[in-house]
This record gives structure tokens, C-alpha cells and sequence, in this order.
């Protein structure tokens, strides 16, 4: 496991899997919300996230957390794990309202309100994200570049994840 990603509905606590991950691999850890977003709420053009996303990728190890389903794909051709955090919908969504006002790393503001295009966004999540998201899992499951098998690791709850954490650090 050199090349992880690691995606999922916003709430559902990637970030955190992400530190946990970092901290016990050593693997470098970069945040797609810390690169497209800027401390002013705006954000950089897609082709410099691209060009900044690209230059991370080459790298020989990392995480990346994030979703940008536009980039997913880019994403599963250079790695070879994925971890996809498929919570309930009622617990990403308390998971969103939990870090509101709390300072982060994978953040370049503290969100101080549960911002209701947002909210619609978690609960739209389920049916026009993750069904997207499962279809490239099953089209990358197995490399055709290298022929090897991506390692993915779907979690249904935030206690298979950290006891999958526990089980390996």
C-alpha cells in the first residue's frame, strides 16, 4: 500500500480515516479540498487543480482524500488502494454538523454554519454519487496497465474502519 485513496460521502469521516492512515504508514497525506478551495471561499481554476493534482500522483506514495468525482478517475488509474467509507446517510450528515466551527487541517476555513446546498448535497449523496462511485471501483477493481488487482476496501461504519486500523498498526 503505497498509493491510497480514500472517498466517500462528506460527514462520513475520511479526513479522520486519512490522519489515522497517515499516522500509522508515514505515507504523505493531501487533502483535494485544501488544493481546489481557497482561504477567501473561492477556489482555483480546474486546470491548476488538475496540474497540481497531476504532480501529486506522480509521487511515489501518498494518500488522497477527497471525492471530485470528476478527477475519481484520474485517481484510481495511479493507485493501488482505495478505501470507500459507505455510511448511513443519517451519520455523515451528523458527522458534517459535528465539525462545524472546529478548525482543520483539510480545510482552509472554519465552517461556521451548516450551509443547506451542502446539507442537500450529503443527502443527495447516496443516489447520484455513490452508484457513479461503485461503477468505477468495479471497472478499475482489476489494473489493465499492470494487470494487478486494486486493493479496495469498502467500510459500511466508522467501527470497521478504525478495528481495520487496530487489525494492521
Amino acid at each position: 500500500m503505497k498509493k491510497v485513496i480514500i472517498i466517500g460521502s462528506p460527514g462520513a469521516g475520511k479526513s479522520t480515516f486519512a490522519r489515522k492512515l497517515r499516522d500509522a504508514t508515514g505515507l504523505p497525506l493531501y487533502y483535494l479540498d485544501m488544493l481546489w478551495h481557497t482561504p477567501q471561499h473561492t477556489h482555483i481554476s480546474r486546470e491548476e487543480f488538475d496540474t497540481r493534482l497531476e504532480q501529486i500522483i506522480k509521487n511515489d506514495r501518498w494518500i488522497i482524500d477527497g471525492n471530485y468525482r470528476r478527477t475519481l478517475e484520474m485517481r484510481l488509474k495511479a493507485c493501488d488502494t482505495v478505501f470507500l467509507l459507505d455510511f448511513p446517510l443519517d451519520i455523515c450528515l451528523q458527522g458534517a454538523r459535528s465539525r462545524i466551527g472546529q478548525s482543520r487541517e483539510d480545510l482552509p476555513w472554519t465552517e461556521s454554519e451548516f450551509d443547506k446546498d451542502f446539507r442537500q448535497w450529503i443527502i443527495d449523496f447516496p443516489t447520484t454519487q455513490l452508484p457513479q462511485i461503485y461503477d468505477l471501483l468495479q471497472k478499475f477493481q482489476k489494473d489493465k496497465d499492470s494487470g494487478q488487482n486494486k486493493n479496495i476496501v469498502i467500510f459500511k461504519s466508522r467501527s470497521e474502519a478504525d478495528a481495520w486500523i487496530d487489525s494492521r498498526f
